[in-house]
């Protein structure tokens, strides 16, 4: 038996009138264990936005400095959600399948026609590009930032991907994309 199959995914974290999902690929094992978004230590997400202007009126409405993964689902009443593309954990989001890939766009496509979040940001480019390349039909490359593709009234945000092997982005880099986000909100 695989590690992953051992494992519980975690939950969507999403309701109608939401500011912001954020979406991943799909939740790390280490995630999924501890019940919680971005929760390896290693993920420079809950570091960089809690740094970020996008963050700030819910950390000063928790009265808090830093934000853990602990308090992702508090989140949820501060205008923030998460959820991923293909909910099955991995070690390494190369492991998703294409088809996963596939059967995940739909159902997030869903999820953003139901809750109409303002923005759903993604955490990467390599998981935007497959859902890009659904919703558009478009293979042109992708990059950061706004996109000027929409799921029903929800506009998509790309920031660079959180994760600790992304090593092109520093952590101050990811703090200005989220502020980037924040300059769209407020």
């Amino acid at each position: 038996m695989r590690a992953e199959d051992e494992v519980e995914t975690l939950p969507d974290l999403l309701r109608d009138g939401l500011d912001v999902v954020f979406v991943g690929i799909n939740p790390s094992i280490f995630s999924a264990r501890n019940g919680h978004y971005f929760a390896r230590p290693s993920n420079r997400f809950w570091r960089a936005f809690s740094a970020s202007r996008l963050s700030r009126g819910a950390r000063e409405a928790m009265g808090v400095a830093v934000l853990t993964p602990e308090r992702d689902r508090a989140l949820l009443d501060h205008g923030f959600g998460f959820t991923d593309i293909v909910k099955r954990p991995t070690t390494r989001a190369a492991e998703v399948a294409p088809a996963e890939f596939a059967a995940g766009i739909a159902a997030l496509a869903g999820k953003l026609e139901k809750h109409r979040p303002l923005i759903a940001c993604f955490q990467g480019v390599t998981g935007y590009r497959p859902v890009h390349r659904a919703i558009a039909g478009d293979t042109a490359e992708t990059g950061l930032g706004l996109q000027k593709t929409r799921i029903a009234a929800t506009r998509l945000f790309v920031a660079p991907s959180p994760s600790g092997a992304n090593a092109h982005f520093s952590r101050a880099e990811q703090i200005q994309w989220y502020d980037r986000l924040a300059a769209l909100l407020f």
